[in-house]
């Protein structure tokens, strides 16, 4: 194993110094993206620290060779987790795509302010939080979007809410010891996916998958390992107080991105087309009886959902690419083969 290399050139202006996280504490630890951050960054040398909420969820950790914390984020003695833990990566969080819930915003608001409270009293110095693309999102298309775009007055949910809002409290921590970066995926994929892929076979081998618009609508993805490299590359550059998107680089039609993810696991993508338009009412008129009947009537689809799937969805990586040298590391096409067995990432 060896250990994360050192920056040899003098960082930018504004940029952190050079820094190799030891000790990283990870949120979410037995949680698809925790799991692979776990592999990532032990085979780096990390000594990982997983914060978990089950004994079966610590043995997972600890098979994967990280140090199982068992706790939660919405109990404030995470402090002792975190002692002697020199980098945060908050990866929990609620993600449902339904009706606003105050367990969600719980999680994903206090849950976030908690947690970085924590590792500002247990000394902790570099702390990433982890985000989506979906803090943007109001069911029009984004459109190669970069760092820049304001957060909308209206979202499409409250996924999209109280992640923003979860933003927001992380940045309110950067300064005086600790720095803290937000990172924004998009549509998390690859090994292991315990999450997309497995709603997405669901759908398709009962039927219930139909393209919307014929689906050749753009989207940016992440693959599982990119999203480790880039979190890696910012924990050791990038600049406190900001935010990055991190993607494969360019995108693809959300109908090819599927149907591919399909055929990897023998499954046949469907034929069958809906309107846009048609889905569109059906999550506002969903949404609206949602609201009224304060959660009794649940409705076959939410504006948040339609927004996350059913429109383009594009990012610009220029940002990730200039100040911390980020390139993605695994193609569509390796990805793709890895789901079928034909190849594997061993890095």
């Amino acid at each position: 194993m060896t250990s994360i290399q050192q920056a040899v050139t003098p960082p930018a202006q504004g940029a952190r110094a050079p820094f190799s996280p030891r000790r990283p504490f990870v949120t979410g630890a037995s949680g698809y993206v925790g799991r692979n951050l776990i592999r990532h960054f032990v085979a780096k040398g990390c000594a990982v620290v997983g914060l978990v909420r089950s004994a079966k969820a610590a043995e997972t950790v600890q098979g994967l060779g990280a140090i199982p914390y068992i706790g939660d984020i919405l109990v404030p003695t995470l402090v002792e987790g975190m002692r002697d833990c020199d980098a945060l990566i908050h990866a929990a969080a609620d993600t449902s795509h339904g009706p606003a819930s105050a367990q969600q915003l719980r999680t994903n608001q206090e849950g976030t302010r908690l947690v970085f409270a924590a590792a500002q009293a247990a000394g902790v110095t570099r702390a990433i939080h982890l985000s989506s693309e979906s803090v943007l999102a109001t069911g029009r298309p984004i459109v190669n979007a970069d760092e820049t775009w304001p957060l909308p007055r209206n979202p499409a949910g409250s996924y999209s809410r109280s992640k923003a809002a979860a933003e927001q409290i992380a940045l309110s921590f950067s300064g005086g010891s600790l720095d803290v970066v937000v990172i924004r995926p998009r549509f998390v994929w690859g090994r292991d996916d315990t999450t997309a892929l497995p709603h997405l076979l669901e759908a398709a081998r009962s039927g219930q998958l139909a393209w919307i618009n014929g689906g050749s609508y753009l989207t940016s993805t992440t693959h599982i390992a990119n999203l480790c490299l880039g979190i890696e590359r910012v924990l050791t550059g990038g600049r406190s107080g900001e935010v990055y998107f991190i993607t494969d680089g360019a995108p693809v039609t959300f109908r090819q991105f599927a149907s591919q993810l399909l055929e990897t696991q023998g499954v046949e993508p469907p034929d069958k087309s809906v309107p846009r338009r048609l889905l569109h009412a059906i999550a506002i008129v969903g949404d609206a009886l949602g609201k009224i009947s304060h959660g009794r009537i649940v409705a076959p689809l939410t504006l948040q959902s339609f927004a996350t799937s059913a429109v383009e969805v594009t990012l610009d990586i220029s940002k990730a690419r200039a100040e911390l040298g980020y390139e993605p590391a695994i193609s569509l096409e390796q990805g793709m083969a890895e789901l079928r067995g034909d190849w594997e990432w061993d890095a």
